[in-house]
């Protein structure tokens, strides 16, 4: 049974009305929230807000390195030390190691570029600082909805944007109701924001509706790959911040790593892999594993213990890729717009004055009784800002891959170190991209095929243990939230001429290519597996498989991400 003949014999929804629906309990989307309440008190008036977010709690979702700039939660909420924000371990030191396959060479304090260093910054886990913002958001009167996936874009006859519709809850796989079918409901506002990270299901649909991304470079992403970690007190260096480029990539593929020494004797180590790579038989997840086994990182590890999981992918195009962000009736905030900064690689701080940005317009356009129109003052004011500035002096920096690694380091070097010193803030020329990531992957004859070594269960791991401590769940009798537009390309495209790659970009093991009874073998995918991670809908090189939402609460469950 599709959509519309469930809706046909069970509706109509129960429709709840709101001046503002934000899509997304992450940074942008409860920055935009909160600052929306703040304005509304400062004018004595009353706002209704509502947030949707499709993991079990606010924060069950949000994996990221992280190391956050808080000058825009200064902004938003300047006492968020005494209101006890869960930003509690300063950077101290900052490292940056070229790594080859046995040895490491630190670049020089004095050489590294502003973007390198991180005086003033914090390591968080963003999803406690998540967490934290929600009950922010809540005690000023926001209502948020955990559990519920914003499923569908509801529009109006005219093609504004009108709100959103939740998604169908006690579907079996079969797509038939069972007995604890509900349907789902539409939320309307008057003004909608899209929050929902990168390469949110949703945003991907207003971005091609609208033709949002006309006369821009394609977005790029990376997949990036993070682990917990508990060492010992001895090896612990609270503050300590360790960044690397090098093994165990070619110097043909974007990426790198870090390593953040947390409080309470934790570690952060993650691995992050530009999705424009060629080799079809890369594993991310395998590069992961293998570069904890270097000696300049296992020294940091052994003896300790892994807690979590997560891997998502995260925007890199910056600048150059940005789309239109505002449409009728609604706008895209923080990473569903893109606009973390990879040469910092940071985008809570982004993600949270886009949502102060953004809020601002809205706040102005209703309290001039507008509704469903576009929002123009909010990229006027992004255009103003101090996030537009840092992210033109770094509009390049992704860009500069396409030349190798080499060629990347020396043009970062020169336009966020040479430059500044020069007195230019932003270089005076622009590289542009033209390729989407996925047109990258080149038949894997072409490369000889890369042999992983197996995991030793104490640095390196396999994914269904890992994916294990990653709290993942789904309720198995739903239909499957991983789409493929023609069901025999896997095996007829990708496998034949890719060697089946989906089995190797995914982290999470959802795509296996498993024997049948002829000859072929045929993709299975295990969705239940799922991170959410969008690696899929991005990396596949026919653009044949769509992620949509599972039933709302699925998915991860992160615990200090």
């Amino acid at each position: 049974m599709n959509s519309q003949q469930i809706l046909e014999q069970y509706g109509p929804r129960e429709a709840m009305e709101f001046d503002v629906v934000i899509v997304g309990a992450g940074p942008a989307g409860l920055a935009t929230a909160i600052r929306l309440k703040q304005l509304a008190a400062e004018k004595g008036t009353d706002i209704s807000v509502v947030v949707l977010e499709k993991g079990s709690e606010p924060g069950a979702h949000i994996v990221s390195g992280a190391i956050m700039d808080p000058i825009a939660l200064t902004e938003l909420i300047p006492d968020w030390k005494e209101k006890g924000a869960p930003l509690r371990q300063p950077v101290t030191e900052d490292e940056f190691l070229f790594l080859s396959e046995t040895g490491a060479k630190a670049t020089p304090h004095a050489l590294l570029p502003d973007c390198f260093k991180n005086h003033g910054n914090y390591i968080v886990s963003l999803g406690e600082v998540v967490r934290w913002m929600a009950q922010q958001a809540e005690e000023m009167g926001v209502e948020i909805f955990p559990g519920f996936a914003a499923a569908e874009v509801l529009y109006t006859e005219d093609g504004r944007v009108r709100g959103v519709a939740t998604g169908n809850m006690g579907l079996g796989k079969d797509g038939e109701p069972t007995e604890s079918f509900q349907l789902g409901m539409e939320l309307l506002g008057k003004y909608t924001v899209f929050a929902e990270g990168a390469r949110g299901h949703l945003g991907k649909e207003l971005i091609e509706r609208y033709r949002l991304d006309a006369g821009k470079d394609p977005q790029s992403y990376g997949i990036g790959l993070k682990e917990l970690w508990e060492v010992p007190p001895e090896k612990h260096k609270p503050g300590l911040v360790v960044h690397t480029a090098g093994w165990p990539l070619d110097a043909d593929t974007y990426g790198g790593s870090f390593l953040y020494h947390a409080a309470d004797n934790r570690i952060a180590v993650g691995f992050v892999v530009g999705l424009d790579y060629q080799n079809p038989w890369l594993s991310p997840f395998e590069e992961f594993q293998r570069f904890k086994t270097h000696p300049a990182i296992r020294k940091h590890l052994e003896g300790g213990k892994r807690l979590s999981y997560g891997a998502r992918a995260i925007t890199a195009g910056g600048l150059l890729s940005l789309p239109k962000t505002v449409f009728p009736g609604g706008a895209l905030v923080g990473c569903d717009a893109g606009y973390l900064n990879a040469s910092r690689i940071k985008g809570s701080h982004a993600a949270i004055k886009s949502g102060m940005l953004c809020a601002e317009s809205l706040f102005e356009a209703l309290a001039a009784g507008r509704s469903g129109d576009e929002l123009a003052a909010y990229p006027e004011a992004f255009e103003k800002s101090w996030l537009h500035e840092e992210l033109q002096r770094a509009r390049n920096f992704k860009q500069w891959f396409k030349k190798g690694r080499a060629a990347a380091t020396l043009m970062t070097g020169i336009e966020q170190w040479l430059l500044p010193k020069l007195g230019m803030k932003r270089p005076p020329w622009t590289v542009r991209r033209k390729r989407p990531d996925h047109v990258n992957l080149r038949p894997a004859a072409e490369f000889a095929r890369i042999d992983y070594p197996k995991p030793d269960g104490v640095l390196s791991f396999d994914r269904l243990s890992s994916v294990f401590i990653s709290n993942t769940n789904h309720e198995e009798n739903q239909p499957a939230h991983l789409r493929l537009k023609d069901p025999t390309v896997p095996t007829r495209v990708n496998q034949a001429t890719f060697s089946g790659p989906e089995a190797r970009y995914c982290p999470a093991g959802v795509y296996e290519f498993v024997p049948t009874e002829g000859a072929q073998e045929r993709l299975q995918i295990n969705a239940q597996n799922c991170l959410h991670c969008k690696t899929c809908d991005i990396k596949d090189p026919t653009q044949n498989i769509t992620w949509v939402t599972p039933e709302g609460g699925g998915g991860p469950c992160y615990a200090g991400m």
